[in-house]
């Protein structure tokens, strides 16, 4: 429902809420759907054809690179082989890929399920029901199938680590989900990474978890700003100001201003609150254009009053888990790479809206809702009494 939802705004509301790219990558699946059909044999090399002079260098560059367009490439190859069951039509297509998507809620729910037992209903409903999240990941666009490659991840790591044992087939599905990852959105590669090193070394090591992930991302932090004296190719903070210009250059009607941004560390602490408050906070009210900005709006802001709830109301915390732990940071650092890059407000909530989960599920299944229920039911005796 919430995929045919998705393109039938595509169709009605598509120019204005800048949701035309689902109905894009179906129209040119009909053109590879006719490829498929017409010379098989061309069309599953045409993967990995690369027609640029700088070959597979530029990893992280929107233009001229093999690996901005392999997002695109492989989307268009998973619809084209939904095209031969659908005959090309679009909302039977929604049907196979939200059959496909709904492994990543699945897969994230159990291990939720399996970190709080005594939640499960609200591990849930947070787990399925978070309206950004199960819009973006049902309709047809790249971040159903992200989700995939990160809950595929994470499930597996979380079940091999508490088994203590990685069979074959748990290591090659880790290598599929990371794979899907870097394919449709390879810059999550670089949060993903020292996220899931951290989450295993605090759950081999045993010690303070927190300790352990704020030690290795003060690591990663000085590598990022310092690897480029390695190697120029690994100029990391050029690579986000770079990123962050291509994205001004595109002009939408959610489309803000950005201060400056230079690859030095003086500047990106500047624009750190900035960058945080635009990716964690945004839209406002004030943002509110169309239909799916309000929607936003309310959305986060019912989000943060969820978190204030978990800061006044929560249950004592008698553990915070790796894993907890490796949500939080992997939120974390991702919000932050959209904040540095990214300024068109409709982008943002659907980069964000895939780890959604790994932050709310553990706040709601932490707030003390019974305490909450009391308070309310106190309240509400003390009027009729009085």
């Amino acid at each position: 429902m919430a995929g045919i939802f998705y393109g039938w705004i595509g169709v009605y509301y598509g120019e204005l809420a800048q949701m035309v790219d689902t109905w894009a990558y179906h129209y040119e699946s009909l053109k590879s759907y006719e490829i498929l059909l017409k010379d098989p044999s061309n069309f599953f090399p045409s993967l990995f054809h690369n027609p640029y002079e700088q070959g597979f260098t530029r990893f992280l560059s929107s233009n001229d690179s093999w690996w901005n367009d392999l997002k695109g490439n492989f989307l268009l190859m998973i619809l084209s082989f939904f095209n031969l069951f659908s005959f090309g039509h679009y909302y039977i297509n929604v049907i196979f890929y939200s059959f496909l998507s709904f492994f990543g809620p699945v897969a994230i729910y159990r291990v939720m399920r399996d970190v709080f037992p005594a939640q499960r209903l609200a591990v849930l409903i947070a787990s399925f029901l978070i309206p950004s999240f199960i819009y973006w990941t049902s309709g047809i666009h790249k971040e159903g199938l992200i989700f995939i490659g990160l809950a595929l991840a994470v499930y597996h790591i979380y079940f091999g680590l508490k088994e203590s044992r990685f069979p074959l087939y748990r290591v090659l599905l880790i290598l599929f989900g990371m794979l899907l990852v870097l394919a449709l959105r390879n810059f999550l590669i670089i949060t993903l990474v020292p996220a899931l090193i951290a989450w295993i070394l605090a759950q081999k090591t045993r010690y303070k978890p927190l300790l352990v992930f704020s030690g290795l991302y003060l690591f990663f932090v000085v590598l990022f700003f310092t690897a480029r004296y390695i190697h120029p190719a690994l100029d990391f903070p050029d690579a986000v100001v770079v990123k962050r210009g291509e994205f001004l250059a595109l002009h939408g009607t959610s489309s803000i201003v950005l201060p400056q941004l230079e690859p030095t560390i003086k500047s990106f602490i500047i624009n750190t609150p900035q960058a945080f408050t635009l990716a964690a906070i945004r839209p406002y009210p004030a943002d509110v254009h169309h239909l799916l900005s309000l929607a936003a709006a309310i959305e986060i802001n019912l989000l943060l009053l969820l978190f204030v709830l978990f800061l006044l109301l929560r249950k004592n915390l008698t553990f915070w888990t790796p894993f907890l732990w490796f949500g939080v940071f992997l939120a974390v650092s991702i919000l932050f790479m959209i904040g540095y890059t990214v300024n068109n407000l409709g982008a943002i909530v659907r980069y964000r809206s895939i780890i959604l989960p790994f932050l709310f599920v553990p706040i709601i299944a932490l707030i003390d809702w019974q305490r909450i229920s009391a308070l309310l039911l106190g309240d509400i005796r003390t009027k009729n009494n009085v």
